[in-house]
């Protein structure tokens, strides 16, 4: 996890098996804006005033027959699919909201607000019709540039995982870095914004210190806790352990911890979060650790843990100790959960790695393997075809049998679309980041063709995503949030 590119770092069966042709359904922060933000639809412009709950046609959370995106990935499976959607058509920009820093987490859509997290330690609610804000929450100063001590590529450093909404406690909850490196969950009335939980995350070990941690991946809730997972700053500096950790979501009770039994770095800082399975155990991936030679020191892994954050399971390719010493590990993208007891995945190294989730298998226990791409960001999942974030050639498309222990690549492209993949309306949905002006493709899920190309007018944070809900989508960028319509 050395290189700037690397770290700028119930119903889930059935949104696993979604097919995508039927599922109707970076760089450095911007400069500050304004806090109240504004909103542009479709280039005219337009007040910045913020809008009353009634003017969205209902508060947040109250879902009126909407579809919803509340979680990175729509769904705890973190597949990235969303189901209910109309056929997509041409799309073409809704409206633009410029918000107080860059957004790095994918926006969430529930009800008829979206909710965007800034690098400036704030919280929108926008109105998902027209981009207006319903409610902003400021949470605190984050971490300026010159107190990262030369490391890290996100200037400054606030809230950079997505947020998660808990329908249970009508809260959205978001982990926000700030000023002497505390790591605080918030949970925020889906009404107002108002804080009803505040509770720190406790990092400080012998091993790690929180003044080089960095909280990239996307929040999960399961089992009334939140969990939060972290890794380190670009550059890998600093005395570091990538860590999960579980509060519970009412912010009373004890936390519950998980570090990488590596004696420094082993990142957990893949952007989609841990991945929720079977039994309600959560599923990560680990980056490069301190060991080069044997003994085996748990980096370089995929790992399921217990929902009190106890390791179940794991798997390590054989090529561990020259990962870790080449920056080569597992860590850029989540463990995608697929059909039949099985998971794929795929690393900077580029080695595709099917694996049993029910005996992952230990070092050098995959299924089966294939060479596929240096993949960054998040997967999406369609029952049995992975459709994996490429940061280069273009995304891949995957499918996998875990009963032939067979890995087959169907399709690549377009070669500029580096974006993290998302499914629905009958297509596959990517962005563009790496060219410095954000460009959003619609791509035919079977052939990997070119239906529609927009170009977005805004840089994009690195491991780009988007989300997607009543027929458009909202792209997260350094200037705050792009919605276009027709998705």
């Amino acid at each position: 996890m050395r290189s700037v590119r690397t770290l700028i770092p119930a119903a889930l069966l059935a949104a696993v098996a979604c097919c995508a042709a039927a599922c109707d359904g970076a760089a450095a922060s911007a400069p500050a804006r304004p806090a109240a933000g504004s909103a542009t639809a479709s280039g005219s412009p337009s007040p910045a005033a913020p809008a009353s709950p009634a003017a969205t046609g209902g508060r947040t959370g109250a879902t009126g027959g909407r579809t919803e995106w509340p979680t990175f990935g729509q769904n705890a499976a973190r597949t990235g699919a969303a189901p209910g959607l109309p056929r997509a058509g041409k799309p073409g920009i809704q409206w633009r909201a410029r918000l107080d820093g860059a957004v790095y987490g994918q926006p969430l859509v529930v009800g008829g607000d979206v909710i965007a997290a800034t690098e400036n330690d704030s919280v929108y609610a926008l109105n998902s019709s027209t981009g207006r804000v319903v409610w902003r929450k400021h949470l605190g100063t984050p971490v300026p540039r010159n107190a990262l001590h030369g490391c890290g590529d996100i200037f400054p450093l606030g809230i950079t995982g997505t947020p998660v909404y808990d329908q249970a406690t009508r809260l959205v909850y978001a982990v926000a870095e700030t000023t002497g490196y505390r790591f605080t969950l918030f949970g925020l009335s889906d009404r107002d914004g108002a804080v009803r939980v505040r509770r720190a995350f406790d990092l400080a070990t012998s091993r790690n210190d929180p003044a080089w941690d960095q909280q990239r991946p996307g929040l999960t809730i399961g089992g009334g806790r939140v969990y939060a997972a972290f890794g380190g700053l670009t550059g890998d500096c600093g005395a570091y352990v990538g860590a999960v950790a579980g509060l519970p979501a009412s912010g009373r009770g004890a936390q519950v911890t998980f570090f990488t039994p590596t004696a420094r770095e082993g990142a957990v800082w893949a952007t989609a979060g841990p991945v929720t399975g079977a039994g309600g155990n959560l599923w990560i991936s680990a980056g490069n650790g301190a060991a080069e030679s044997p003994p085996y020191d748990g980096s370089d892994s995929v790992s399921e843990l217990s929902p009190a954050l106890r390791r179940a399971a794991f798997f390590s390719p054989s090529t561990w100790a020259d990962d870790n010493a080449g920056d080569q590990d597992l860590g850029s993208t989540q463990p995608a959960l697929t059909p039949g007891n099985s998971a794929l995945i795929v690393g900077k190294r580029g080695t595709g790695y099917l694996l049993d989730t029910r005996r992952p298998g230990g070092i050098g226990g995959q299924l089966a393997q294939l060479g596929i791409c240096p993949a960054y960001g998040a997967a999406a999942v369609s029952g049995s075809t992975v459709y994996e974030p490429c940061q280069a050639g273009g995304t891949a498309a995957v499918s996998v049998d875990a009963a032939t222990r067979r890995i087959r690549l169907l399709w690549r492209g377009p070669a500029a679309a580096d974006g993290s993949p998302v499914l629905g309306g009958g297509a596959v949905w990517v962005t563009s980041y790496a060219s410095g002006s954000g460009v959003l493709y619609e791509l035919d899920p079977r052939t990997g063709t070119i239906r529609h190309e927009l170009g977005l007018g805004e840089a994009l944070p690195h491991f780009s995503s988007l989300s997607l809900a009543d027929g458009s989508a909202y792209v997260s960028a350094l200037t705050g949030v792009v919605a276009v319509r027709g998705a």
